[in-house]
């Protein structure tokens, strides 16, 4: 039997700030800037404007790669957006990402710079500009592709379903957490099945699919994310658990992964990042 919650929706819908819960200031029903406000720019030619969320890692993660194999034009300035402040509603930000959703990105070593906004798109514009993890054969670069796409389809559904309703809505509705849990575990196991027969999404190449995926995935299948992998029964998948336990001990994963994060122990925080050194030199007093 269906369960009543006692709700029917209006016939016109507004929104209702009260029961917006985590996310009030996060999203709204409308477009558009709300303040004006310009952007910080750094002296690098790629300037970055996220948060240390899975999606903002994904390009940090792919910029110390980068780095890592001695790109120096993929040097960045990374200045923090304070999305639970709504910061990413301020013209300036808009301008670059007229959704209004970290991370953002503008390349200024072309005339005129170039703006990049969704996360998957910035993976494929940075891994074509330096010609870096993304495969070359055309067969094998679909595959990388079919997996970053995948993500980006999957992931609303283990971020904005299950994890909002799961760990953030002010309300627990067994119907909405069991309508996700699903899907997420059918994704988990897609993805399980998928890296029994593959070392990397993609075979043995670590490429722009993996640090797409493991952000998301590899942290729920850890419990770093949501803290549900006992509910989830993350244990079961125990392929995952290899493969993100091997990117997680990649010297520039550590490094991306802690980049524009404001939250958390306070020793995995990096608000900005100008420099190499600021990974070295960050202390409480300057977070």
């Amino acid at each position: 039997m269906a369960e009543d919650s006692g709700y029917q929706p209006p016939l016109v819908w507004t929104q209702d700030n009260e029961t917006s819960g985590t996310f009030s200031k996060i999203n709204r029903p409308m477009a558009g800037p709300t303040f004006e406000k310009e952007l910080p720019v750094g002296k690098h030619p790629l300037q970055l404007y996220s948060q240390g969320t899975p999606n903002g890692q994904k390009v940090t993660i792919l910029l110390e790669e980068l780095l890592s194999l001695g790109h120096v034009e993929a040097e960045y300035d990374a200045h923090l957006i304070r999305i639970s402040e709504g910061e990413q509603f301020g013209s300036g930000f808009v301008a670059i990402n007229p959704n209004s959703k970290i991370p953002a990105l503008l390349d200024r070593s072309t005339q005129p710079p170039v703006r990049v906004f969704e996360s998957g798109a910035i993976l494929l514009y940075l891994a074509d500009k330096f010609g870096a993890f993304i495969p070359e054969d055309s067969s094998a670069r679909i595959e990388c592709l079919n997996w970053l796409f995948w993500q980006m389809g999957s992931a609303p559904y283990l971020g904005g379903g299950f994890g909002h309703f799961y760990v953030y809505a002010p309300v627990k509705i067994k119907y909405a957490i069991d309508r996700f849990a699903m899907e997420t575990k059918r994704q988990l196991h897609v993805l399980d099945l998928h890296l029994a027969e593959h070392e990397y999404i993609t075979g043995t190449a670590y490429s722009i699919a993996d640090i797409a995926i493991w952000p998301w995935y590899g942290a729920v299948q850890s419990g770093a994310v949501y803290d549900a992998a006992e509910f989830l029964d993350c244990a079961s998948y125990t392929n995952i658990a290899r493969w993100g336990t091997q990117i997680a001990e990649r010297p520039a994963v550590k490094r991306g992964r802690i980049v524009n994060r404001n939250w958390g122990p306070i020793d995995r925080q990096l608000h900005e990042r100008h420099e190499a050194s600021d990974f070295a030199q960050r202390t409480q007093d300057k977070l």
